[in-house]
C-alpha cells in the first residue's frame, strides 16, 4: 500500500528525530535523572536526583496522550494547559491546514503512541527545538519540546529579587543601543560594593544571555511583591 504524503512526511521527521534525540540525551545525560517536576506557569521542567544533581529545561507543551481514552490532545486545544507559550504549537496546526494533514489540525482525536512521537518530531522540526522529553503518569503522557537548558543552580522556591537597568515591560521596543538587563539582590549588593559594574562585580554576577520570554518569566518570579 502506498504511503500518504503525511505518512512519508511524518516518517522522515521521526527518522531525523532519532539522531537529534540521541545527541540531546547524551549531551545532557538525561537518563541519569530519576525524578522530574515541572512548573507549568513558567514552562520549566526540572530533572533531578537531589538539590546538587539537577538540570532545568525550558519547554513548549506539545500535547498529551491519555491511556484511558487512547486519545491525543494538542496543547493549544487543552484548556487545562496553563503554559504561556502553548500558542507556539499553533504553527503546527497552520502547517497542517495548508497541507491538508488532518492529524495536525484536530484538537483531540483517537491516537496511539507512535502518532504521538510523530507529532513531537514534527513540532521539534518546525519550532527549532533542541530535543524532546516525555513525562508519564499513571493515566497521561505529556510531550514537551525542549527549547533551552538553564543554569542548574536555578531556584524555583526562593525569589532572589530583580534589579533592572531601566523599567521594562514585555513587548516594549528598545533603542538600538539598549538591551534588557537585570540582576538579583545579591548581585546588586556586590555591584554597590564595587561602585558599579566592573571586572570584579561582573565576575561575581557571571552574566548570562537569555531570550526575552525567559527574561520576563524570571522577572515575574523574582521581583518583590
Amino acid at each position: 500500500m502506498k504511503k500518504t504524503d503525511y505518512e512519508q512526511f511524518a516518517g522522515k521527521k521521526c527518522q531525523e528525530l532519532i539522531q537529534i534525540q540521541e545527541r540531546f540525551r547524551a549531551q545532557f545525560e538525561l537518563d541519569s535523572y530519576r525524578r522530574w517536576y515541572y512548573d507549568a506557569e513558567l514552562a520549566l521542567l526540572r530533572l533531578y536526583n537531589n538539590d546538587e544533581d539537577q538540570i532545568y529545561l525550558k519547554y513548549i507543551p506539545i500535547g498529551t496522550f491519555s491511556f484511558t481514552s487512547e486519545t491525543w490532545m494538542w496543547s493549544w486545544f487543552n484548556e487545562h494547559s496553563v503554559e504561556p507559550n502553548k500558542g507556539s504549537i499553533l504553527a503546527v496546526k497552520d502547517f497542517g491546514i495548508k497541507n491538508n494533514y488532518t492529524k495536525l489540525t484536530g484538537g483531540t482525536f483517537p491516537a496511539d503512541e507512535f502518532d504521538c512521537w510523530e507529532f513531537a518530531a514534527i513540532s521539534l522540526d518546525m519550532l527549532d527545538g533542541i530535543g524532546l522529553y516525555r513525562v508519564s503518569t499513571e493515566k497521561l503522557q505529556s510531550y514537551f519540546l525542549i527549547t533551552a537548558v538553564l543554569d542548574e543552580n536555578l531556584d524555583l522556591k526562593n525569589p532572589k529579587g530583580f534589579e533592572e537597568s531601566f523599567d521594562t515591560y514585555k513587548g516594549m521596543e528598545l533603542d538600538e543601543e539598549d538591551d534588557f538587563a537585570a540582576w538579583c539582590d545579591e548581585c546588586e549588593r556586590v555591584r554597590m560594593k564595587y561602585n558599579g559594574w566592573n571586572e570584579d562585580s561582573e565576575e561575581f554576577a557571571k552574566i548570562k544571555l537569555v531570550c526575552e520570554d525567559c527574561y520576563f518569566e524570571l522577572k515575574d518570579f523574582n521581583k518583590a511583591e
